[in-house]
């Protein structure tokens, strides 16, 4: 199979700086270094300048315009999809890793320079042959393969004087043959003891270059460069600590670390193990980029609705079970949260009547809930339950980097989610930032230090802004859409 002719490739300037769009700050070129594992000529380059690594993808299981479902999966999950299904988990190391290489990069080619959402399409890829990769929904995944890819998913080949990614064809160099990348000849270029650089350089010639530790663009942090384990402290430590206790109340064979005091300690590093255990990583304790990455994408899944069915940070009427349904004279956060989830998807649905967020669900948000279920092909009765409910959080954050700009009131949008004392990420350290502005002219808040962990400062601060600016006193201290926006418009009005 062939994959890849479609394009000739992209060219830009090297030495130029790129601005990322999940941080929105300028970062500049860091010097090139070699690292012996790949091949003594090997230029690999460690430079935010580049296009970022999505955190998700949508893959559309067709043609573009063949009717077929959309499906959302994590970056690597995509990757390892592909690779599972091309390559042989029997070849050398190397040439595994100069294949996955070459896939991430075809990839991230077809997302930067030909992006469907451009065009109106739902969907960043296709898996219609022979353009696009074979993805599978529900393949099984190689161990081994699993592993380099959790390793190198944030790393792409680049043209010289290019930032984006490579347009690196591929085919299996037996059925047929192409002018990128063999893929049985890059096995037997490994037997000869062929490094993965320079598998790649004999295929797609001397001008590339191997960009790595790419930042992710998502809600978490990209991995710090540095691994985490027995000895080491600090804020990082601090926020895997909280993950992993959140994820732990999904897996309880994973010991609560009872002191998350952001020091990591033997119990840390036995609780990190069992992390480790589960999702078949390299059970050594420490936090490597390949666990960073498994515990940030594995929390980020346990997290949204998930927080909010389990009960676990509110009470009153914020704690509600799982079969609770939502009809007409209802009224409290989770009718709020309807309602934002409608309105925003109301950009993207211009069908929707737009709704107000009140927290009070009336005939608009009726009628708007019966124009939404409509389009999922679901039947309306009146009521919105759990899976309707999780239905519109799904699209929501599956439509939320692509809604229109100045369509929703606030910038930047609410995440979806509810922040809360203990969490750490960047949607925290983004409202602290906020929050210290507010408190820079408002000395009725409390100073909060932007951190990015939601810590007893930062939740009296909140508390602070509700009763003041909402009016609301609450046991309860929590960020959800109205909050959100509210302190994102106070600050603005008094700057």
């Amino acid at each position: 199979m062939t994959f890849g002719f479609s394009r000739e490739l992209q060219r830009c300037s090297r030495w130029s700086c790129f601005r990322t769009v999940s941080l929105r700050k300028l970062a500049c070129l860091i010097p090139l270094r070699t690292m012996e594992n790949e091949g003594e000529a090997m230029a690999i380059i460690s430079r935010p300048d580049v296009a970022p690594i999505p955190e998700n993808i949508t893959v559309h299981l067709g043609a573009p315009d063949a009717a077929a479902e959309n499906i959302t999966v994590p970056f690597p999950e995509y990757i390892k999809n592909v690779a599972s299904g091309t390559l042989n988990p029997t070849w050398p190391d190397a040439a595994l890793l100069a294949n996955i290489y070459a896939q991430i990069s075809l990839a991230l080619n077809r997302i930067q320079t030909e992006s469907y959402r451009d065009k109106g399409y739902l969907f960043d890829l296709t898996n219609h042959e022979p353009y696009e990769q074979n993805f599978v929904p529900g393949r099984d995944i190689y161990e081994n393969i699993s592993r380099i890819v959790d390793e190198n998913f944030d790393s792409y080949i680049v043209r010289s004087g290019s930032k984006a990614a490579a347009f690196t064809p591929y085919c299996d160099g037996v059925e047929t043959t192409c002018e990128g990348l063999s893929q049985w000849g890059s096995v037997e270029l490994a037997k000869q003891g062929k490094k993965p650089y320079e598998i790649l350089t004999f295929y797609y010639g001397e001008d590339i270059d191997l960009v790595r530790d790419i930042p992710i663009d998502a809600n978490f942090e990209s991995y710090p460069r540095y691994p985490l384990r027995v000895g080491s402290s600090g804020r990082e430590v601090g926020i895997i600590q909280h993950e992993i206790n959140r994820i732990a109340e999904n897996y309880p064979v994973i010991p609560r670390i009872q002191n998350p005091d952001g020091n990591f300690t033997r119990e840390m590093e036995a609780s990190i193990k069992a992390f480790q255990r589960i999702f078949r990583l390299p059970e050594d304790g420490v936090v490597g980029k390949s666990t960073w990455y498994k515990i940030k994408y594995v929390y980020d899944s346990v997290k949204g609705l998930g927080e909010l069915f389990s009960g676990r940070v509110g009470s009153g009427d914020f704690k509600r079970p799982a079969d609770a349904s939502w009809k007409e004279g209802d009224s409290g956060i989770w009718v709020m949260l309807i309602q934002y989830y409608m309105r925003s998807l109301s950009c993207y649905y211009h069908i929707l009547p737009l709704v107000e967020i009140s927290g009070t669900f009336g005939p608009e948000t009726s009628e708007a809930a019966k124009a939404l279920v409509s389009i999922y092909g679901l039947p309306w009765n009146g009521l919105i339950d759990a899976d309707v409910l999780a239905r519109f959080y799904q699209d929501y954050l599956v439509k939320l980097k692509n809604i229109p700009e100045d369509c929703l009131p606030e910038e930047p949008v609410y995440p979806g989610y509810l922040l809360y004392r203990g969490m750490g990420d960047n949607n925290v350290r983004l409202i602290q930032g906020y929050l210290r502005g507010i408190a820079e002219k408002d000395p009725d808040i409390p100073m909060v230090s932007v951190t990015g962990v939601f810590d007893a400062v930062t939740e009296a601060a909140v508390s602070a802004f509700d009763s003041k600016y909402l009016g609301e006193g609450q046991g309860d201290v929590l960020i959800g859409p109205i909050t959100w926006s509210a302190i994102i418009s106070v600050y603005h009005q008094l700057q």
